[in-house]
């Protein structure tokens, strides 16, 4: 009788173990982008705060980006995007046929409006504690008082509490201290017209800043049919080196 229940153990920890395998894989959502992924030890960190940065008159690329990136991280769950009321005068609208076109399905997205950054702040801590959802982004325009180091770090604090991963969204605005987890600097990408895929939008993102790893720079296509990011088929996918020195690369 031992045998059998030795042996009942042994597989036990064995679907432990390989339970605990997936876990810590699942800890990073890869992006697809081979270069990036290995630059970010796997992909972006999941349940952690995570910034975007247009570059000034690229705020629709930096859109862009931030969705694909909110969808990798929210999977088959709910995906919550805060805006403010005046960001579609500014910087336009976000519609429901953009994010189909995009390859996301519009019927797991919430789009609600705050009337200030306060409120989408507040909003957005709520929301972290929602197991529910996939992913939080919040667009901030400008750089207000109320988003600091301390506002970051609760940030922090909430998505890890639920494993919610959060995106800050930044236009007109530059980067300052904070407890982000990756920082991004996204620019419009613009190849070859013979080489241009009008289907899948192209990306210049800078990994500015990376709390566990290196920085880097790349030029990444968002797939829309498989929503994944890749190299681009007419570039070499890295625009230069990538930077050692993590505070002269934020800088």
């Amino acid at each position: 009788m031992a045998k059998p229940v030795c042996a009942q153990k042994i597989i036990a920890l064995r679907a432990s173990v390989a339970k605990a395998g997936l876990e810590k894989k699942s800890s990073r959502i890869p992006l697809g982008h081979a270069a990036a992924d290995l630059c970010l030890k796997g992909g972006l960190k999941r349940g952690a705060l995570h910034e975007v940065f247009a570059v000034i008159g690229h705020e629709a690329a930096a859109t862009g980006f931030t969705a694909g990136l909110a969808a990798r991280a929210a999977a088959n769950r709910h995906l919550l995007w805060i805006r403010q009321d005046f960001s579609a005068r500014e910087y336009g609208e976000i519609s429901a046929t953009g994010f189909l076109e995009f390859g996301l399905d519009p019927a797991r997205m919430l789009l609600p409006c705050v009337a200030d950054a306060a409120d989408g702040l507040r909003a957005a801590t709520d929301a972290l504690s929602c197991a529910a959802l996939g992913a939080v982004v919040i667009e901030i325009p400008g750089a207000p008082k109320i988003l600091d180091l301390v506002t970051s770090r609760r940030l922090t604090l909430a998505s890890a509490q639920k494993t919610v991963t959060a995106f800050l969204l930044r236009f007109g605005s530059l980067p300052a201290a904070s407890s982000a987890e990756t920082r991004w600097l996204v620019r419009a990408a613009f190849l070859p017209a013979q080489n241009e895929n009008w289907g899948h939008p192209v990306f210049a993102a800078d990994l500015i800043r990376n709390r566990h790893g290196q920085t880097g720079q790349w030029v990444m296509e968002w797939n829309c049919d498989d929503g994944v990011f890749q190299k681009p088929a007419a570039n070499s996918g890295l625009v230069v080196p990538a930077s050692s020195n993590r505070q002269a690369a934020t800088a």
